[in-house]
């Protein structure tokens, strides 16, 4: 199946019938989509880690204490010891991926920007990343494994992660909750 529209800046929602346990019932938000490939990351699974923990690590000491309990999510199982911080910042921030009005930031420096208060108001900070090869994921979009919807800034910084995956579906007029966990041809 041909690559006709990137879909970079829209969520993946796993549909009911998901057979992948790793991505069952996740919301995932696609930073980069073309003919190469796909790369997303999943933003309604928590880790045990809180952000203090990385500052920790980094030698940061955040002004705003509040900041030290905010929980890593994690993106997906590509690079999963690699950092990420998706933000809606338009500055311009080293080593930036900038889809729609999103930017997907993998450099140190915001992370120590974010501990002066220097940094984007609206953030995830996530570790890994999803990814699709050449193809790979027209083919489950074919398959019906993925729900596609508009990602807005309020759905994705706003929303409690565990709810995320039915608000965005919710936000279509879809109920996952009714959806069969089965497809099929006609």
């Amino acid at each position: 199946m041909p690559l006709d529209a990137s879909l970079a800046g829209s969520l993946l929602l796993a549909m009911p019938g998901m057979d992948d346990p790793m991505f069952a019932r996740s919301a995932l938000l696609l930073c980069q989509h073309d003919g190469d490939g796909a790369l997303g990351v999943v933003l309604n699974r928590r880790t045990d880690v809180l952000l203090g923990e990385l500052f920790d690590q980094l030698g940061i000491e955040p002004q705003r204490r509040e900041l030290r309990g905010r929980q890593v999510l994690w993106g997906g199982p590509v690079h999963p010891d690699r950092g990420f911080v998706l933000h809606d910042d338009p500055r311009p921030w080293p080593s930036t991926l900038r889809f729609g009005s999103f930017g997907l930031t993998s450099s140190r420096e915001i992370l120590h920007a974010l501990g002066r208060s220097e940094g984007p108001a609206r953030f995830l900070v996530l570790v890994g990343h999803a990814g699709w090869g050449g193809e790979q994921l027209e083919g489950e979009l074919a398959r019906n494994a993925w729900l596609t919807v508009p990602a807005s800034e309020d759905l994705v910084f706003e929303s409690e992660p565990d709810l995320l995956w039915q608000a965005a579906a919710g936000g279509i007029g879809v109920d996952m909750a009714r959806m069969a966990d089965y497809s099929g041809r006609a």
